[in-house]
């Protein structure tokens, strides 16, 4: 046989006898995340798209993954993220992909990084282990236009300039618009600023999300300033992290979910995400809506009716570490003064070394505050248009490890408060829609392999209010875009992640 005919013929049967492509995920339980009741199967993968999803046929010489009859989801969806806090040191993204997240959604409460076309020109050339997207911070906007003379109504040349930068900011790829109105700088922006940027906003195909301007004295009417918002838009609007964070509120969700379906009912296309924990997060100043550091009153209002004191505990304090750790009310009770007076000092303490450190990227404070009740969580978590987010990140609060384990474990397993197939859709398809990824959040044939294996028998969040960072427990096997990324409870090394840009940029389904 002449030499070239003897290598074409080698050639031909190495194509033949190559094993494919495609991968297997064999022997498992699979919630497929649209809510359909589980059913035992298989799922094949190729190029990192899923291929086949049931009773499969194997391939000659094609992997094949033995799940255990452990159940598949799709990988889960956080549509408000921290986790971007020290990525640059975190690309493993562990907090969340040990949760079994593989998309985290960022630019929230009005923050965001900026502008994005560097953040992403970066996260291009050093990937994440988790898909990112991202939406458009007014507060970082406002910033940028307004600079330190914030504490005012903007101009109409000053808006004008946030509307340049928010088109610029659309064309690098955001989602759309985030606000985070109790705090600054955006606090101090009128119904006609914020509206005017969301109506740029929707007629470039964007979405809106908030942190609404009160979740607690004026919960009803912040709630209602976003519905104006997604009426006189048309757009998709979210309040983000839906909580009743006042004593006077508790019980009152059926109440809060009434108005929202009555929005609905008239074509306002509103949602919310939500995290499963009694404690928020945030700043000491937030507490404060009018900023007025010596009103004992609004105090003694904010620590009897927000937090208690006991309930308000300092997880960052730049001025002195020392307190970090400790509640107002231990931190009042070693000084021997009244909660008002610790809280007066510590404003204060905090207001001096941040005038005093202006470009230092340490955290000035940070708090965890106890404002909620679980039946008002489980009541806003089991409304059909909410999904699961952390609001966290590695560090802080025990929500950015342990979101959704808490409600697999918990709410799931041992509560019985949703079904498992309820739980993953709100976790993923639902998650998704309320974000505009398209091609995500489904196990199903064209869908991209964001995948989580996980023991819902053992699956549970462990970390606490005290040691907050610990990693859950349950969630055995990650993949994004078809890539092993966490098993064995450790990050594999893989960097698969993606970037997401706009609802336009995404193939439809």
């Amino acid at each position: 046989m002449p030499a070239v005919l003897c290598v074409l013929f080698l050639a031909a049967c190495e194509q033949v006898t190559a094993a494919p492509s495609s991968w297997v995920i064999d022997n498992v339980v699979i919630v497929d995340g649209k809510g359909s009741p589980k059913q035992h199967g298989s799922v094949r993968v190729n190029n990192g798209i899923i291929e086949a999803v049931g009773s499969l046929t194997f391939l000659a010489g094609e992997q094949i993954i033995d799940g255990e009859g452990l159940v598949l989801a799709p990988g889960f969806i956080d549509t408000h993220s921290h986790h971007d806090a020290d990525m640059e040191q975190r690309l493993d993204a562990v907090a969340a992909t040990s949760q079994g997240i593989t998309t985290i959604v960022l630019g929230q409460d009005g923050f965001s990084n900026y502008p994005l076309v560097d953040f992403y020109q970066r996260r291009g050339e050093r990937p994440a282990a988790v898909n990112i997207a991202s939406y458009i911070g007014h507060n970082s906007l406002r910033a940028s236009v307004m600079g330190e003379n914030y504490k005012r109504v903007a101009t109409p040349g000053e808006l004008s300039e946030m509307q340049d930068l928010l088109v610029a900011e659309m064309a690098a790829g955001g989602l759309g618009l985030s606000t985070g109105l109790e705090y600054d700088p955006g606090i101090y922006s009128d119904a006609n600023e914020i509206m005017t940027l969301a109506q740029t906003t929707a007629s470039l195909g964007g979405r809106y999300i908030s942190h609404i301007r009160s979740e607690d004295r004026q919960l009803f009417q912040a709630v209602d300033e976003i519905i104006t918002i997604g009426r006189e838009t048309g757009m998709a609007v979210q309040i983000s992290h839906i909580k009743l964070a006042m004593k006077s509120l508790w019980g009152r969700a059926d109440e809060l979910i009434e108005r929202l379906d009555s929005a609905r009912s008239e074509g306002v296309d509103i949602s919310a995400d939500i995290y499963p924990y009694e404690y928020w997060a945030s700043n000491l100043s937030v507490l404060l809506p009018e900023r007025n550091f010596d009103d004992r009153a609004a105090i003694q209002f904010a620590l009897s009716e927000l937090v208690p004191p006991d309930g308000l505990i300092l997880v960052a304090f730049a001025a002195d570490p020392s307190f970090v750790g400790k509640s107002l009310a231990q931190i009042a009770e070693e000084r021997a003064e009244d909660p008002i007076d610790t809280y007066i000092m510590l404003l204060k303490k905090s207001e001096k070394w941040q005038h005093e450190n202006p470009h230092s990227d340490q955290i000035t404070d940070a708090v965890m505050g106890r404002s909620m009740a679980t039946e008002d969580i489980v009541t806003l978590l089991k409304w059909d248009h909410t999904n699961l987010c952390t609001d966290g990140a590695h560090i802080g609060h025990p929500r950015g490890v342990g979101s959704y384990p808490r409600v697999l474990g918990r709410y799931v397993r041992e509560d019985g408060a949703l079904s498992l197939e309820e739980a993953v859709r709100k976790m993923t398809s639902v998650a998704a829609k309320h974000v505009g990824i398209t091609d995500r959040g489904v196990i199903a044939p064209g869908y991209v392999a964001d995948l989580v294996l996980f023991d819902a028998e053992t699956i549970i969040d462990k970390a606490t209010y005290q040691d907050r960072s610990r990693q859950s427990e349950g969630v055995v096997k990650v993949w994004v875009n078809g890539e092993l990324t966490f098993r064995n409870d450790k990050p594999t090394g893989a960097r698969a992640g993606k970037l997401i840009k706009k609802l336009s940029d995404q193939p439809v389904k």
